[in-house]
């Protein structure tokens, strides 16, 4: 039982870890973002603001993979759980899980790319960032 439960806290641990790291990329997106449109507002070629899209962009898909990388880590998780003691061989392999069609769905990139909490923070973003740049009369 001691097996299983360390392997269960190992498990947890790097969960958290995916959780933080899509905190810190979001806090990362909203700094950069925030320090572009700055720095481009004042500036002569307020063409050039274009650019803040493609941080967005990268942030957002970096962020998804994350949250795919913490939800395979999850029916990892769930596996576990349903293991045996005597099973437990600490594997931390998410690769080599079977995944169900539902598991399948819920770990595709698309549909972390397009999650509430990713929609909740890049979607609001960019409209802002539009906003802004209509205001400008860049476009």
């Amino acid at each position: 039982m001691e097996s299983k439960c360390r392997h269960l806290e190992m498990t947890v641990r790097i969960i958290e870890r995916m959780e933080k790291n899509s905190f810190l990329i979001k806090g990362w997106a909203m700094t950069l973002v925030v320090a572009i449109t700055a720095l481009f507002a004042n500036d002569s070629e307020k063409k050039f603001i274009l650019v803040i899209f493609i941080p967005i962009v990268v942030f957002w898909f970096l962020d998804a993979f994350y949250l795919q990388i913490e939800k395979k880590y999850r029916i990892l998780y769930q596996a576990i759980c349903q293991k045996k003691s005597k099973e437990i061989d600490f594997s931390m392999d998410i690769n080599s899980l079977a995944f169900d069609e539902k598991d399948r769905k819920e770990v595709c990139f698309t549909r972390c790319l397009f999650s509430f909490s990713e929609m909740i923070f890049y979607l609001p973003l960019i409209i802002s960032e539009m906003i802004f740049i209509c205001y400008l009369k860049i476009i």
